[in-house]
């Protein structure tokens, strides 16, 4: 039987048990991160937006790195079921990433981040190689970087792929 904190660990790496999705957990583990940004985004004045994105992205990357030790030791090496470093993910892309329009952000934010995440471009899969928590965190935001490059780049190209929304 698990301890309680065992329970809680395993509750904080799975994001709340969506790591277990038997079908894309990874991108089950995202979705409670875009309802987080979503939170930040209509409920916080616009000063503390950017320092509450930034704290979010910070807490669920150091929580990562710190569980990931635990969870590779009982579930092996970048265990899928760990989903805390798809949600830190989605963090660095809003962060660096802004559509004119909040529905426009968080879908192309979620489908880039999820795509740069599932491609692995180079180096996300020899990131995945380092020991415990960093390998399970570094290729997810590297891909997010990815990401955000990416939409940064069509917002400045193809402006007309972001002016839909409110």
């Amino acid at each position: 039987m698990a301890s309680a904190k065992d329970f809680l660990k395993t509750a904080v790496v799975t994001v709340l048990g969506g790591g277990y999705a038997p079908f894309m957990p990874g991108t089950v583990g995202t979705l409670p991160a875009v309802a987080a940004y979503l939170a930040i985004v209509l409920l916080a004045p616009p000063a503390a937006q950017l320092w509450l994105i930034a704290a979010v992205l910070l807490l669920s990357s150091a929580l990562t790195v710190w569980l990931g030790f635990w969870a590779e030791a009982r579930w092996g090496k970048d265990p899928q079921r760990v989903v805390l470093d798809e949600f830190a993910g989605f963090f660095v892309t809003v962060l660096l990433f802004r559509a004119p329009s909040l529905p426009a952000t968080v879908v192309w934010a979620f489908l880039l981040t999820r795509l740069f995440d599932i491609v692995k471009p180079p180096p996300c899969r020899r990131l995945e190689r380092l020991p415990g928590g960093w390998g399970i965190l570094l290729d997810d935001v590297w891909a997010s970087l990815y990401a955000a490059a990416v939409l940064n780049l069509m917002l400045r190209f193809c402006p007309q792929f972001f002016a839909w929304g409110i």
